[in-house]
């Protein structure tokens, strides 16, 4: 967080943290209060909350921020209030697929799948020939991992099926309506108006599959069917009235209806004023007597690159990663808690390379909760303590602190030992070095049994090449003839510094090889590491030794230093 004085910091604070009353209230806090004051005062009890996405790529992480993460606290505190909620996430799959370049470079023969522009995503092929369609391999990686973030079960549906049912019946109302439809759209469309006779409906033409290319000319409301015309490749002929999909801004307003929707988060791309929110919401108010639901614009989510470059997220350019990926190298709370201490109109940057950051200030968070630590100022407190608090996925914290084992630590432990020695050796050593209490709690080594494999996948997949480690079983000849003479006797002094130790832990360990190496200038010191590092893992750099020789046993860390092979 910022430090005191830092106005960016202090905005960022009072952006999170609302005044309400002269008391001080987290961001969603404030937000459910206020949606308890609007459902009170229609007589709402039950409420449906929403998100919408396209499946236009890669199903980034960013899209579990508002459509799923903050509806899910949403729909949580709104049933500790006494609301019956229903947690539903859209599926928009039929709409157009636009075919550009980095989704041509999905398929073996980019060429070959330009015949897919303009159709239906549900209907485009799986890239790779695996699965039913397009929609299927990039939802994978993102729909079977949703409820590992929420507290309640999340209901999938997609458009498609939408229009085979309730979304029908909207779309027949919409088209009987078209007139006052058209009116309040062509507020909108500044110069290019629809004229007159306008049907808002999209059909999918028969004879080349595209949907992003017809006009419908007439209307068979008995038949549930539209007669078209395709400006693409010159078919005309009749298409069912759930074979295609309504103007882009109507369809909106049509899940609300078919839904019930209460609450829906929406990206800031649709909160721009004289935007398709206003649009929506006027359409369901003018023409169909819907109150609209509530909702909550957001700031886009960005991935961070090693080299520092940062980009927006972005499925049809497939820029980011997946749920999938995250659950791979970090929790889902971790995940939730980064969402909730951000304000939803600031924009969240997320690195895989910087998971252990982010367990830093999740440690941190966790000790503002529980009383250990405190900012100094109320209002990161606040933030921290709730952010924390709401980040639980099943059930809530602990009654004591937990044990909070450095990310980076575990990345090592899991790297020097065999995964069947997680559950014995790994736990003696982090309690021998004071990361695990002596007696730990079941929450303590769940913790510990979690994170090990994510820690070994973030090793091996996303962090620095010193942080990769590979244990030397043996000192190889090779590299003990690497190795000066004058470093050879530092080494062993070093052995005789730490041999004199009555606790084998990092503190330790660090206090005598910086009083050892005290008085040295900056090229002695380097050089001296870098023969350290190969005795131990035969290569010239790797973590920070202090943390290293910790988990390492005594015994054979003293012995490794006398050179003995």
């Amino acid at each position: 967080m910022a430090a005191r004085g830092d106005v960016r910091g202090e905005r960022f604070l009072r952006e999170a943290v609302v005044e309400r009353d002269g008391r001080l209230v987290h961001w969603v806090d404030a937000l459910v209060e206020r949606l308890d004051s609007v459902f009170k005062s229609r007589g709402v009890r039950e409420v449906v909350v929403n998100g919408g996405l396209s499946v236009s790529g890669l199903q980034h992480v960013g899209r579990l921020r508002g459509e799923v993460i903050v509806g899910d606290v949403v729909a949580s505190l709104l049933e500790e209030r006494g609301y019956r909620v229903s947690r539903m996430l859209t599926l928009y799959t039929q709409d157009a697929w636009k075919g550009k370049p980095s989704q041509l470079r999905q398929f073996r023969d980019p060429r070959e799948a330009e015949r897919y522009r303009g159709w239906p995503l549900i209907r485009v092929p799986d890239p790779l020939g695996e699965l039913p369609s397009w929609v299927d391999r990039y939802w994978r990686d993102f729909g079977p991992y949703i409820d590992e973030f929420t507290r309640g079960h999340v209901e999938v549906v997609t458009t498609t099926e939408l229009y085979k049912g309730r979304l029908l019946e909207f779309t027949k109302l919409a088209v009987e309506r078209r007139g006052e439809v058209r009116r309040v759209i062509n507020k909108y469309r500044g110069r290019r108006p629809y004229p007159e006779g306008w049907i808002p409906f999209e059909p999918r033409c028969q004879r080349c599959g595209r949907i992003d290319s017809t006009e419908a000319l007439e209307v068979d409301f008995e038949g549930n069917r539209v007669y078209y015309r395709c400006r693409s490749c010159g078919g005309e002929g009749w298409a069912p009235l759930w074979d295609g999909k309504l103007n882009w801004r109507l369809e909106w307003v049509g899940v609300w209806w078919s839904l019930n929707v209460r609450f829906e988060p929406y990206g800031k791309d649709h909160a721009t004023p004289g935007g398709s929110r206003d649009s929506a919401n006027e359409l369901a108010v003018a023409v169909f007597g819907l109150e609209p639901p509530e909702g909550l614009p957001y700031e886009w989510v960005a991935v961070r690159y090693p080299d520092g470059r940062e980009q927006d997220m972005s499925s049809s350019d497939f820029i980011g990663f997946t749920p999938r990926e995250w659950l791979e190298v970090a929790e889902p709370e971790l995940l939730r808690f980064l969402v909730l201490r951000t304000p939803p109109m600031r924009k969240l940057v997320l690195g895989l390379h910087e998971v252990p950051l982010y367990y830093d200030q999740y440690y941190r968070a966790e000790r503002v909760f529980y009383g250990v630590e405190a900012t100094g100022r109320e209002w990161e407190d606040l933030l921290l303590r709730r952010s924390y608090e709401l980040s639980y996925v099943r059930g809530g914290p602990p009654e004591r602190m937990p044990a909070q084992p450095p990310y980076t630590h575990l990345a090592i432990l899991a790297q020097l030992l065999p995964e069947e020695m997680w559950e014995s050796e790994a736990v003696r050593r982090l309690q021998r070095v004071g990361h695990l209490p002596p007696e730990p709690s079941s929450f303590d080594l769940e913790r510990v049994r979690r994170l090990l494999p994510r820690a070994r996948r973030w090793a091996e997949r996303y962090a620095p090449e010193h942080m990769r480690v590979r244990l030397l079983e043996r000192l190889p000849a090779e590299v003990l003839e690497a190795v000066p003479e004058e470093h050879k006797r530092l080494l062993e002094g070093l052995a005789d510094a730490l041999s004199r130790l009555e606790e084998w832990n990092e503190e330790s360990i660090k206090r005598v090889m910086v009083e050892y190496t005290r008085g040295w200038d900056a090229k002695r010191r380097r050089e001296f590491y870098r023969s350290l590092y190969m005795v131990f893992l035969g290569r010239p750099s790797g973590p920070r030794a202090a943390p290293l020789l910790a988990l390492l046993p005594r015994e054979m860390v003293l012995e490794r230093l006398r050179l003995r092979r």
